[in-house]
């Protein structure tokens, strides 16, 4: 149990509830902040005009205070002013609360409410779509509170680790990055002087009919938004497939949603695709052996130069609207370089699939590591 040696006191022995509003001017611009789920921080909204401002009364936030969300605080909205935000505004859905420094930590403070412990005592009143707190309720909170000057050591610690797993973090980035900016360059190179086909003629429409049977289940495919590949999901029974016309899917297909090909919903079929079936949503396009390949086409439609040639062909408004034309698709015209470039550069894509998904593992290790350290800090273990 955290702390189980320490005394405990409520947030109101700590912390002071400050409610002030200012009136938003129309000609005025002003930054506004949000609150980040599972107290993981405050950071910039955007910027906007007091004119745009919908609700005229507002609260500016102080650094270091404590910023609570009324409606996400069970979803852990809390978090400490950070200095780059202070003078930025925040509606009336939120709380702020002065932290008395001569009792404790900021920082302290700051890592407890990412506790579990600290969260299982937020329970919001209300229904299920407007779930809230009230100023009263943080007050109520109670925290371990050793002495300062052990507030002070363990903040110290974390604020150490915390460092280092963001420089961890930090070095990922400049991976991807740097992995990104390596691919892409890859391609132009192969691309400089390639002629250009339509699609029609490289990857023409494939459509294998299946016809539905009582008491067959039809495992369906689906395709993730911006680029993100393929997903699985549950199997259909003949009375749930009803009018729904279902196609074969095989691995190394070229997959578009009619729907969302616009905002990047292009996979290939994977190994473990095979067996699973799209709806006459799905376009499945069979690239000519020798000619082009599937991850080549892949990889050219979601550059912003594919994306935009999709954008054009799927006209109409927002989502549902917005639908990929089989004969606009088909008169798509795309870079061909040589077969060979195509099988080299997808070998590079390939290794960099590889790389990123060792950092997403990482990724996994780091999201553990924090909520690890806290807990041993506020033992008494650091």
């Amino acid at each position: 149990m955290i702390g189980s040696a320490w005394p405990k006191v409520p947030l109101s022995e700590v912390v002071t509830h400050r409610k002030e509003f200012i009136r938003i001017s129309d000609s005025q611009e002003y930054m506004r902040c949000r609150v980040q789920l599972g107290a993981r921080g405050i950071v910039p909204r955007d910027r906007v005009l007091g004119f745009d401002v919908k609700t005229k009364e507002q609260q500016v936030c102080r650094a270091g205070e404590l910023l609570v969300a009324e409606i996400d605080a069970k979803l852990g909205g809390f978090g400490i002013v950070p200095d780059g935000l202070a003078g930025s505004i925040v509606s009336s859905h939120y709380f702020l609360f002065n932290i008395n420094t001569d009792r404790i930590n900021r920082n302290y403070l700051g890592y407890y409410i990412r506790t579990p412990e600290f969260q299982d005592q937020v329970t919001a009143r209300g229904s299920t779509n407007y779930a809230a707190i009230r100023p009263c309720d943080v007050l109520k909170y109670v925290i371990p509170l050793p002495d300062r000057r052990v507030q002070d050591r363990i903040a110290a610690k974390v604020d150490a680790l915390a460092d280092k797993i963001e420089e961890v973090r930090e070095n990922k980035r400049e991976i991807y990055q740097g992995a990104d900016a390596m691919l892409h360059s890859a391609y132009m190179r192969i691309v400089a002087d390639a002629p250009f086909r339509k699609m029609g003629e490289l990857a023409p429409l494939v459509r294998r009919n299946v016809e539905v049977r009582m008491g067959e289940e039809y495992p369906e495919l689906g395709i993730r938004s911006f680029g993100k590949g393929t997903f699985h999901k549950p199997a259909l029974d003949y009375l749930s497939v009803g009018t729904k016309r279902l196609y074969l899917i095989e691995p190394g297909d070229l997959l578009f949603s009619n729907v969302f090909a616009w905002e990047g919903a292009i996979a290939v079929a994977q190994p473990e695709d095979e067996g699973r079936f799209g709806s006459h949503r799905f376009i499945t396009c069979v690239p000519k052996q020798y000619v082009v390949t599937a991850e080549f086409l892949r990889f050219y439609f979601l550059t912003d130069e594919g994306l935009r040639k999709i954008g054009e062909a799927s006209p109409g408004g927002a989502g549902r609207n917005r639908t990929l034309g089989l004969a606009k698709l088909a008169e798509i015209e795309v870079p061909i370089p040589a077969w060979k470039k195509q099988v080299w550069f997808n070998h590079l894509q390939t290794k960099v699939r590889e790389l990123l998904t060792t950092q997403q593992e990482v990724e996994i290790e780091l999201n553990a590591l924090l909520p690890s350290i806290l807990e041993k800090a506020f033992n008494g273990q650091l």
